[in-house]
């Protein structure tokens, strides 16, 4: 049975997160209305997104090494802050140029918060369990971006984009007293694995092939994610004349079920003690396939159910991406393996928006989602490539702590 501690913290860290999701997605239904206020082209709107992710890339190791090294709280409660003020001046800006700098701003803020998100769950759940734990927690992200569309939906309704962001920016203190509140202290750690790290142990974590492995994982990953999330609410509105009113609502399905399958990829990779191949591999080659069938679909209702599956199966390879380092490292070295996964996936989300808006401009929507299959492509060759235990992971990290290298609290050992 998971822990009080762990339960509390999930709880709290899935109402940062769901926040954090909120403030960062919002934009992609108030493009068209950006666009419009400044003239931009597609390209132009999808350097909007660009922006964030450049600047959210760049903090996500340097937030889980700050996390590993001053606590996980301490770091998120301070990203809350920022993020949170640097959406309210969102509403201010008076130019593209100015727009694209408060975007960057706003993306190094919450580029510390995942790192700080992890170290925080890693000090406070036992390694058996912490995939789970994620699971629950990393659900967020879908309803996060359901309540996104849900609130910019209601909110461009009846007011500008200038005001939507001005209203949602007083979200982030509500995590920001939460956390200071209720967050209980870490449990003692023998159950959490957190062990006395060997000198020089984040910078060989940020040298290995094999965590670099898993960082090209999730960028494959995220190439999906974000070249629909970005552009989907666009795509209902050009291609098909669904009010901008309506796209947020045609994101509750696959959102839904983004969240369920995040849950059951986290239990699952508990279950299989790592093993990420087993999700990855059935899941994304399902992905390719609905891609390609996605922008081929003769009416917005099918594209919602057909994007509804789609956000089901990459759904189970959310978690599957961090479950072998996760689980095998010690806590206190959570936060910098977590940085370096996710700043591979946030590569992907610099890339992705802009390049979809520029082959959108030079091709088609057609073009543009079925470009997007390179994504489970990558996912397959790189999860055939990294370990898929915890045995076989410290195998290739006997320098980065002093636990044995079959050592069991967290390992693959059978059960009693």
């Amino acid at each position: 049975m998971v822990r009080k501690t762990t339960r509390i913290t999930v709880a709290l860290l899935f109402v940062a997160w769901t926040i954090d999701y909120v403030d960062r997605q919002v934009i992609n239904l108030a493009l068209p209305s950006i666009g419009e206020t400044f003239g931009l082209s597609h390209g132009e709107r999808g350097l909007i997104i660009s922006a964030f992710f450049a600047a959210y890339a760049l903090f996500q190791i340097p937030g889980g090494i700050l996390s590993d090294r001053f606590g996980g709280v301490r770091i998120a409660c301070l990203a809350v802050m920022l993020w949170s003020g640097f959406t309210g001046l969102t509403a201010a800006a008076w130019s593209f140029g100015a727009l694209l700098a408060v975007r960057c701003f706003f993306g190094a803020a919450q580029g510390m918060f995942p790192g700080a998100a992890l170290n925080t769950l890693g000090a406070r759940s036992a390694p058996a369990e912490r995939n789970t734990a994620n699971g629950w927690v990393q659900s967020s992200n879908a309803v996060g971006t359901l309540l996104a569309g849900l609130l910019a939906s209601a909110l461009l309704s009846s007011w500008d984009w200038r005001a939507m962001f001005a209203a949602v920016s007083v979200l982030g203190l509500v995590a920001l007293v939460a956390i200071r509140r209720w967050m209980p202290p870490p449990l003692p750690e023998v159950q959490t694995g957190a062990v006395r790290k060997a000198r020089g142990a984040t910078s060989t974590l940020l040298r290995s092939p094999v965590m670099w492995g898993f960082a090209l994982m999730f960028f494959a990953y995220d190439v999906v994610v974000w070249g629909l999330n970005s552009w989907s609410a666009s795509y209902l509105v050009e291609r098909y004349r669904v009010p901008i009113s309506q796209a947020g609502l045609a994101a509750i399905g696959p959102t839904v079920a983004a969240a369920v399958c995040a849950i059951v990829g986290g239990r699952l990779s508990d279950r299989f003690r790592g093993r990420p191949r087993r999700i990855i591999v059935p899941a994304m080659t399902a992905v390719a396939a609905l891609l390609f069938l996605l922008p081929r679909l003769p009416s917005a209702t099918l594209f919602v159910v057909c994007g509804t599956a789609l956000s089901a199966a990459a759904g189970l390879c959310y978690i599957p991406c961090f479950s072998v380092p996760l689980r095998s490292l010690p806590a206190n070295l959570n936060g910098v393996a977590a940085g370096l996964i996710l700043f591979g996936g946030q590569l992907s989300g610099i890339i992705t928006p802009a390049v979809v808006g520029y082959v959108v401009d030079r091709y088609s929507y057609t073009a543009a989602l079925t470009m997007l299959i390179v994504g489970p492509v990558l996912a397959i060759l790189a999860v055939l490539c990294v370990p898929q235990t915890t045995k076989s992971f410290l195998a290739r990290f006997s320098t980065v702590t002093r636990l044995p290298e079959h050592t069991d609290g967290h390992a693959d050992a059978p059960r009693p």
